[in-house]
């Protein structure tokens, strides 16, 4: 209600009660739930959102997010509103890791087109915008272990600066179970990719997607409709590793999110002294 009110007061319009509201975690990496009037239009920045048969849609926000963002609403009767969401900074993690040998840290240039053709598939399934929200299933964990890696760290490679990370790793032996964390439809299912291995992407609906990399086996395929856990395959060490995990990445389009903020805490037995953001999407 007090994102409602700060509507009304910004643009100074008359907006019936309850004609938006927002819930999730409105920080760099965060995922929001949207609840407006079925048959609206929404706007987030210049991005059109999909809005479901029940009013729901959804946005989230990028590792760096800049700390305002729009969220503009249509209304049937023509109503409009428009409000400037803040979006609170995090400070991230830097990690090295030396020791690697060359072809790990630089590819060769011999599988480049390779990573090009791969990257280009991964792209186009990320791009997808179908209407089923199977995210409103809610959220599990895929895997069960001790986080190894957290969404937003930047890996300094035998000294050299790369890409922040963006998923979360669980750390967990070859072979462990992976499950769905939330009902969807595997997009793409590839055992071998050069820097992901064992590969699969869940299509959640609206533009979300998450991905597991570096899997050892895998039991489903392309095409098929999972619920929330559903046997996906196994942790692996595939792909451009250093060690068998499961890296769990979220993408809303080309957002890419934090996992770590849809679930609970790990088991108190697999958890670390590291703080995480704190989680806020309602349950369902």
């Amino acid at each position: 209600m007090r994102i409602l009110a700060a509507l009304i007061l910004c643009v100074g319009l008359s907006v019936p009660a309850m004609a938006v509201d927002l819930q999730g975690d409105f920080v760099q990496g965060g995922l929001v739930r949207g609840q407006t009037e079925p048959g609206a239009t929404v706007m987030v920045g210049d991005r059109k959102v999909r809005v479901s048969a029940k009013g729901v849609f959804i946005f989230g926000f990028t590792r760096d997010a800049p700390s305002r963002e729009t969220v503009s609403i249509r209304l049937l009767d023509g109503t409009v509103s428009e409000q400037g969401v803040t979006v609170k900074k995090r400070v991230y993690d830097i990690q090295k890791v030396d020791g690697l040998p060359p072809r790990m840290v630089t590819p060769p240039k011999a599988v480049l087109a390779r990573i090009k053709r791969e990257n280009s598939k991964i792209h186009a399934t990320r791009m997808q915008d179908s209407a089923e929200p199977f995210f409103e299933r809610g959220w599990i964990w895929p895997a069960q272990g001790r986080i190894s890696g957290v969404y937003g760290s930047q890996r300094v490679l035998n000294g050299k600066p790369r890409r922040p990370h963006f998923g979360v790793d669980v750390a967990a032996p070859v072979g462990a179970k992976v499950v769905a964390p939330s009902d969807g439809v595997v997009v793409l299912a590839e055992r071998d990719l050069y820097y992901t291995g064992g590969t699969v992407i869940l299509d959640h609906g609206h533009g979300l997607t998450s991905a597991f990399l570096h899997m050892s086996a895998l039991v489903v395929k392309a095409g098929q409709h999972v619920r929330q856990g559903d046997h996906l395959g196994a942790v692996g060490a595939t792909g451009r590793v250093t060690g068998p995990h499961l890296d769990w990445r979220m993408n809303w389009f080309d957002r890419r999110l934090d996992p770590a903020l849809l679930v609970p805490p790990q088991p108190k037995k697999y958890q670390s002294k590291k703080s995480r953001p704190k989680k806020s999407w309602p349950k369902n």
